[in-house]
């Protein structure tokens, strides 16, 4: 199926429809495009720097201020790529978190894709300035990649293609993300795929559009598998709507779609093979999440402004729910797109293809069970006839579907600008008006989705004991570093980027990460949480040093040998005073070196 522009209905006087995009013949001034090509990645990098203006100027120094795990978490896996490269290690598993269990990286959000072409700059430059640099680069690369796809296949307008770029990159879905997972900002490959998927055979080339899609696959597979599989559903929607639309034409390219499927098929299927026997076959492999399974989209979001835009306000959270906000478009922007549908409905292909998929995936995405307005009436959704095992759905987020309907948002704002930018050149006055009122309309819904700086928050470096690699002298080959409190989903997030900041040269016990329970259900860190981390955990809690009796401390320091540990270290600041009682009691008394407090281990 060829991508046809988004055109008004022809004038009885036209004898011709209009070509479509795809066979318009580049003019000859098409090399004088790249200096508007080069301004727009310019605004969109300018964009990135702004949503992330509260670490331009003390990267090592901040973290983000709501989801402070997960930041610190990808920063562990950009030094994850940095030491498989360095070491030649096996990327896919890794045995510096969760010492000495390890993790099944695959199974993780490890984001291979971008971790390990960045290894350079994150030996050169840090994990925490590599993030920040990733961040700014996924914002505007996927807008940037968004608007190329559309200028040169979808609209003749590279206004039209300038806002939906920027709406794919900045959407506020996509910004609530980048508050600590760029694995949901880094959809720079996602429109090749989707116009290579709608593209594919389209001039009998189906070995080479195979081959090339094949790989775009692949790549998206070490980006983030869920976003894969939701555009994966989005094209199969998209690819089924246009043959029931558009039948003889459906026909005519079947064989070569086909044999371009069979390719991609066969290409990505050799490429992934193992990566993917080792995600569901390999040590700490698990087999579904439940507990994100039940994460459902309230309809109302569509209409509600996201918190981290221009106009956004946080109390919202508080009635719409506060995990994700992936649909939240605010009211203008749905209203606008929902009347674009309905006026261009019989005269673009396109937006009829795009709102069925539209309504198709914002249906899936009510989740288990509805919630309307905050509030749950008691009706079941789609994924309450999905099982929580089954395998690849098991692993999705009923919400995270709605990035397929910010993808329809950007491919609507792109054609619907398009059209009334034709609209304006005819001679009428009327129409000039009307077309003026229209832009007028669309910028008007946009402006308030502007985002703001995404709220950070101080992150204190490491110890001087870590930076200054003073504890090379305590851990010796083979023995591990075990930081209090140890990284875990309720604490622990300051030691873990202890890890990162060392670039993974010392392993830790336990850790911040997806594994599997006892059920072979994925859960946050560790199946059986240590005797030590509930000590730790309870202190802080309660801010009291709990009794210790000799059960305890012999669990404890059969722990410590299990782990192989050689040295505990603590931060030495008056208010861990309580953990270092604690573990004076727990393993013996305490030296201290530079700004550590440690404990050293026979």
């Amino acid at each position: 199926m060829s991508l046809q522009p988004l055109t008004t209905s022809p004038s009885p006087a036209e004898a011709t429809p209009p070509e479509p995009v795809t066979d318009v013949t580049p003019p000859p001034g098409r090399a004088r495009r790249w200096p508007i090509h080069l301004l727009v990645a310019a605004v969109y990098i300018g964009l990135g720097l702004l949503v992330m203006a509260h670490w331009v100027a003390n990267p090592q120094g901040r973290v983000s201020a709501h989801l402070a795990n997960d930041n610190t978490w990808f920063q562990w896996l950009l030094s994850h790529g940095a030491y498989s490269v360095r070491h030649l290690e096996n990327p896919f598993f890794s045995l510096r978190q969760n010492y000495p269990i390890g993790v099944n990286m695959m199974a993780n959000t490890s984001v291979l894709g971008v971790t390990l072409p960045l290894a350079p700059v994150t030996m050169l430059l840090g994990a925490r300035v590599t993030y920040l640099l990733w961040m700014v680069g996924a914002c505007a690369g996927t807008a940037f990649s968004a608007y190329w796809v559309l200028q040169r296949y979808v609209v003749r307008s590279r206004a039209a293609a300038f806002l939906g770029g920027a709406f794919a990159g900045f959407a506020p879905g996509v910004i609530h993300h980048a508050n600590g997972q760029p694995n949901f900002v880094s959809n720079f490959a996602l429109p090749l795929i989707v116009v290579q998927v709608l593209r594919l055979g389209i001039d009998r080339r189906w070995l080479r559009d195979g081959i090339i899609l094949g790989l775009l696959v692949t790549y998206q597979v070490f980006i983030n598998e869920e976003i894969l599989v939701v555009t994966a559903g989005a094209c199969v929607v998209a690819v089924l709507a246009y043959a029931a639309l558009r039948p003889r034409v459906a026909r005519e390219r079947f064989k070569y779609f086909l044999l371009g499927s069979a390719v991609t098929a066969v290409t990505a299927g050799l490429l992934c093979a193992y990566p993917l026997w080792f995600q569901f076959n390999g040590p700490g492999t698990f087999t579904s999440l439940p507990l994100y399974h039940t994460w459902g989209e309230d309809p109302v979001t569509y209409l509600t402004f996201a918190r981290d835009t221009l106009v956004g306000d946080p109390i919202v959270e508080k009635t719409m729910g506060h995990p994700e906000q992936n649909s939240w478009f605010g009211w203008p922007l749905t209203t606008v797109v929902v009347a674009s549908i309905l006026l261009l409905w019989r005269r673009s292909v396109a937006v009829r293809v795009a709102a069925i998929v539209a309504l198709v995936f914002g249906v899936m995405a009510l989740g288990p069970k509805v919630r309307f307005n905050g509030e749950y009436p008691g009706i079941r959704g789609p994924w309450a006839f999905i099982p929580d095992d089954l395998p690849v759905l098991g692993l999705l987020t009923p919400s995270r579907l709605t990035f397929a309907v910010v993808g329809v948002f950007a491919l609507v704002i792109a054609l619907a600008w398009d059209a009334v930018g034709r609209v304006r050149d005819r001679d009428t006055k009327p129409g000039r008006i009307a077309a003026v009122l229209a832009m007028a309309l669309i910028a008007a819904a946009l402006i308030p989705l502007i985002p703001k700086p995404l709220p950070a928050q101080n992150d204190e470096r490491p110890p001087v004991f870590i930076t200054s690699g003073e504890w090379r002298e305590y851990v010796p080959d083979g023995r591990t570093l075990i930081p209090v409190p140890l990284p875990n989903k309720f604490a622990g997030v300051e030691t873990l980027s202890w890890s990162a900041w060392a670039e993974h040269e010392f392993p830790v016990p336990e850790g911040y990460f997806l594994g599997p329970n006892k059920d072979g259900f994925g859960v946050g860190g560790t199946a059986e949480v240590s005797m030590l981390t509930k000590l730790i955990n309870l202190s802080r809690r309660k801010n009291y040093v709990p009794k210790v009796t000799p059960e305890l401390q012999l669990k404890v320091q059969n722990e410590i040998r299990q782990w192989d540990g050689s040295v505990v270290v603590l931060r030495a600041r008056p208010e861990n005073a309580n953990f270092k009682t604690l573990l004076d009691q727990l393993i013996g008394p305490s030296e201290q070196n530079l700004d550590v407090w440690l404990w050293k281990v026979a």
